[in-house]
């Protein structure tokens, strides 16, 4: 796997398009989440961050009937709940990157991260811290913390 595109998020929708990618991909093959995208980013309506906020249950679970995304309907539920997050932290901390920013190290940003969002583990925290253009360490320093055994 390619090191995921970092973009400059110009709106809270790029935040919540990076961090939904990175929820499809915990436990999926990438290259499967790549080839249904085009198709998610429609569903999730180019993820404009209110619409997605504003999903309701009858929505979801069509979404979950949808052939255009991955069909999980925990995570269609997350992403919908890390929406109303983003915007929640947006206006607590006077913007999402000013959230992102304020805690002082990587490893407590990715311990809060957990905390704020469903279905962002390690590595997901760090793709999207990654993708979105914050600090992280290097990716082989960072492989070999994470190493398992």
């Amino acid at each position: 796997m390619d090191a995921p595109k970092q973009i400059k998020p110009k709106h809270l929708g790029d935040y919540l398009e990076v961090m939904s990618k990175s929820v499809f991909q915990s436990g999926m093959s990438w290259k499967v989440v790549e080839n249904k995208w085009p198709s998610t980013r429609d569903a999730f309506r180019d993820f404009d961050i209110t619409a997605v906020a504003s999903l309701t249950e009858k929505e979801i679970s069509d979404l979950a009937q949808d052939t255009r995304v991955i069909r999980n309907r925990r995570k269609l539920e997350a992403i919908v709940g890390n929406a109303r997050r983003i915007i929640e932290l947006e206006e607590e901390h006077g913007g999402f990157r000013k959230y992102l920013r304020s805690h002082g190290d990587f490893q407590t940003l990715v311990k809060d991260l957990r905390k704020q969002f469903k279905f962002l583990g390690d590595t997901g925290s760090y793709v999207f811290l990654y993708a979105v253009g914050e600090q992280v360490p290097p990716h082989e320093e960072w492989m070999a913390a994470h190493r398992p055994g």
